[in-house]
């Protein structure tokens, strides 16, 4: 009884992990049918795209040839009004010449005539008048009329050749891809923001250029976001939790038009956006709190993040513009704030200078930054270097920072007293004119 109760009790095992695999076989096939379904559907709705786009395109580019045209012959046909009239108008003029000779010569004719054919007694007189008025006609000078061949004979030069250039050039006329040349390939979180990074899919393809571009809501247009030859964007400004709809094209070498979109991807960013502490005399912000310039203030002292946003694994950016440097400036990450200090020259920080020394823990090391530039990066990266299970409980708490300015980077362990998992970072600068973005 016992084997037999032992034997059902494995069957009843195997049935419910048979069920339990049946029943994840099922959910693969239920995603890969909707994979399929949405495969479908993107070819539906690209094909039903793409046709309303070259209907829209071809009938924009038949009325614009229409209108061309029309306007090429109106622009003929009054050339050819011109010349006509142009070349009518001496002809009309001898016409009324010679209309006018012949009537002059009907009267003197009948003049003659009654001269010749009058009575004896007064013929006399006016055959002497007849005569002297033929001497002053002059009846041997004739107008000059032009030949045939002096005379302008219009006629229309069209060229058949231009209907086949025409012809060759509809032909090769729009493409139909049916694979964009590059595709999304990444969305990587960062405070505030999402860095996009897309890859060429298609070898043959050359790009010179890519354009980034994205969209809030589904509804809502495609804005730029980005032109560039860089395969990679940082987006900033964008709200958390949100979705984010991202395209990208390229422009081949050479090439004015650019390729056909990938297919739309949703990205979204979870961590708060990096925001300097609103309120410090010595620093205005920006109207994201992103940007940090300082003023003429006489007040010094440290500018600190609003919150301690800045987690291990992340990058840690400042963009500035340079003012006067001082051996106090500092820029960097620590592990509290801390009221009265003049820089993050201290302990439970790291910081560079605008000269480009490094300090840890307000002791400056050996390997040296170049010395901060206008518009130059300094960029923290930490991650954390396990020590053990008292790292967990309050005993010291290492983490390896590497920190890049101009082309070069100096790493180090930074030990501190407690575990940390997101730390503060700060500036301090003692003339006003320096303005620091964080990102």
């Amino acid at each position: 009884a016992a084997a037999a109760e032992a034997e059902v009790r494995l069957l009843l095992q195997e049935a419910r992990e048979s069920i339990e695999a049946a029943r994840s076989y099922r959910r693969e096939l239920q995603q890969r049918l909707r994979g399929l379904h949405q495969a479908r559907e993107q070819i539906k709705d690209s094909a039903t795209s793409t046709r309303d786009v070259l209907e829209q395109h071809f009938s924009d580019l038949k009325g614009t040839l229409k209108k061309l045209l029309d306007e090429r012959l109106t622009s003929l046909l009054q050339e050819v009004d011109v010349i006509e009239q142009e070349s009518i108008k001496p002809l009309d003029e001898c016409q009324k010449l010679i209309e006018h000779g012949v009537s002059t010569a009907d009267d003197l004719l009948r003049e003659g005539e009654s001269a010749v054919d009058g009575d004896v007694g007064q013929q006399n007189e006016k055959l002497c008048n007849f005569t002297k008025k033929a001497l002053h006609i002059q009846l041997d000078s004739l107008p000059e009329v032009p030949s045939l061949v002096d005379v302008p004979c219009l006629s229309a030069q069209l060229d058949d050749c231009l209907l086949t250039i025409l012809k060759n050039q509809i032909f090769r006329h729009g493409t139909v891809a049916s694979r964009p040349p590059v595709q999304l390939e990444e969305f990587v979180e960062k405070p505030g923001g999402i860095l996009v990074r897309w890859c060429k899919v298609d070898e043959d393809f050359t790009p010179q250029d890519y354009r980034l571009q994205f969209r809030k809501s589904p509804g809502s247009p495609f804005e730029d976001v980005y032109v560039g030859s860089e395969p990679e964007f940082l987006v900033l400004h964008m709200d958390p939790h949100v979705d984010y709809q991202f395209r990208v094209c390229a422009r081949g070498d050479g090439r004015q038009e650019w390729s056909p979109w990938s297919v739309a991807q949703t990205g979204r960013t979870t961590l708060v956006p990096h925001e300097w502490t609103a309120g410090l005399e010595g620093y205005s912000l920006s109207s994201r709190r992103n940007i940090a310039l300082r003023n003429d203030s006489q007040s010094c002292g440290v500018l600190y993040s609003k919150a301690p946003t800045y987690f291990c694994g992340q990058t840690l950016t400042f963009r500035q513009t340079v003012g006067q440097p001082d051996r106090r400036d500092s820029l960097g990450v620590c592990a509290e704030q801390r009221n009265g200090d003049e820089s993050l020259q201290r302990d439970q920080a790291v910081c560079v200078s605008t000269n480009g020394a490094v300090f840890v823990n307000g002791k400056e090391m050996t390997n040296q930054l170049p010395a901060v530039t206008s518009g130059s990066t300094v960029t923290f990266d930490m991650e954390v270097v396990q020590l053990g299970p008292s790292s967990n409980e309050g005993g010291n708490f290492k983490l390896r920072v590497t920190i890049s300015s101009n082309n070069r980077e100096v790493v180090f362990d930074w030990v501190l007293d407690q575990c940390c998992g997101s730390l503060y970072f700060g500036c301090s600068f003692s003339y006003p004119g320096w303005k620091v973005l964080v990102f």
